[in-house]
This record gives structure tokens, sequence and C-alpha cells, in this order.
């Protein structure tokens, strides 16, 4: 779910932007500024040569990324974080709603 509102994030700037990024995710984060190049030189393919989970989200990631000048910010989950309680919450609301669909 991280990887992929980061993905819709990114996809609704429609110049180059800088953009910083506040996330709860040390896997999104991380994949995106310790692996993803490796993953890329390695065919998408880790160190260990199995294959990249999500790397079709992945590949969507690095794409949208390429276009902006992007900074990560790493907050705690669940502590406390304004802003991360209120996406947090609307994350809840909707999943709420589709549920059954």
């Amino acid at each position: 779910m991280e990887l992929t509102a980061v993905i819709e994030g990114l996809k609704q700037l429609k110049h180059a932007c800088q953009v910083h990024i506040y996330t709860d995710s040390k896997y999104v984060m991380d994949g995106a500024e310790k692996w993803l190049e490796g993953w890329k030189k390695n065919g998408w393919r880790k160190a260990d040569k199995k294959a990249v989970l999500n790397s079709g989200l992945w590949q969507q990631l690095d794409h949208e990324l390429q276009k902006h000048e992007i900074s990560w910010t790493w907050v705690k989950g669940h502590a406390g974080h304004e802003q991360n309680e209120l996406v947090d919450s609307l994350a809840r609301e909707q999943s709420e709603l589709y549920k059954g669909v």
C-alpha cells in the first residue's frame, strides 16, 4: 500500500518538482534510496539473486522518481506524528469503503 501511495502521489505532479516524502515505511524509503539502483543493474534481482518482490511497482516508482528531485524522511508510525496519523486514518476509512467491492 505504501509503495502504491508514493507512486500515485508522484503521478499527480504535472511538472518536475522538489518533493519531500514523509513515510513510515522503511521498506519504501530504503528501497528507493538504497536498493533501487542495484536492483535495476541486476535485472530486478536482489543480492541473493532472487527476484525483487513487487518489481512492477518498483519500476513504476523508479519512473516517477526520475522526473523529480526527491528527498525522504522516515517517521515512526502510530507515534503521534500529525500528518502520519491523518493519512493512516484516511487510509482506514477508504479501506472500509471498498470492503466487499
